[in-house]
């Protein structure tokens, strides 16, 4: 095993189309970063915690949906192109069929009170699964003093504040950067 993770091994292409369309599936209505992080992480061993936190920063960063970019990541990993392209069928196949069928639903009887409740529950769903992630990811990299401080300038910016995730970005980054820069260690005489 290597310092961010285990050493990539060939998977089946079936295999990644069917591990991203769990992931899809099982974090239908939100969630969809904690379901990945449960399933490649920790099930599949697939990547490492390091490597996963570091995969997703850089999923959050570059243009495109954050998981679309992640089965990329992850499919390009376990089997080359041919595996980014069945991360990508597995993640967005069912899900897009699904959400078209649903669109024709809600828009067919939205006014039905039912429907309604049942919106509000996998709401309520999703925001859940996304704190447990927070807090699972949280434990493991904010150690110290300066990740808590980043942590929670930005959770203040753009969370409470509602100031863009550009804008906040643009503050938090750079300065988060010269802090984890590497320095000399200087040497006592």
């Amino acid at each position: 095993m290597n310092e961010l993770g285990p050493t990539p091994t060939k998977v089946s292409l079936l295999e990644i189309a069917r591990t991203f369309n769990h992931i899809a599936l099982a974090s239908f209505g939100g969630g969809l970063g904690a379901w990945s992080r449960e399933v490649i992480v920790v099930q599949k061993k697939w990547l490492g915690e390091e490597e996963f936190l570091s995969a997703m920063t850089m999923c959050r960063i570059v243009p495109g949906a954050n998981q679309v970019n992640l089965a990329v990541f992850v499919g390009t990993k376990m089997n080359g192109l041919s595996g980014a392209v069945a991360a990508l069928v597995g993640l967005c196949l069912m899900p897009v069929t699904i959400v078209m069928t649903l669109g024709f639903v809600y828009f067919t009887f939205k006014e039905i009170p039912a429907v309604k409740g049942a919106l509000h529950g996998a709401s309520a769903a999703a925001v859940a699964l996304t704190l447990a992630m927070v807090i699972q990811t949280g434990q493991k990299c904010l150690k110290g003093l300066m990740p808590i401080a980043f942590f929670l300038a930005s959770f203040v910016l753009n969370g409470l504040m509602r100031w863009p995730l550009l804008v906040t970005l643009a503050i938090l980054a750079p300065l988060s950067l010269i802090w984890a820069w590497p320095r000399k260690k200087t040497v006592a005489a």
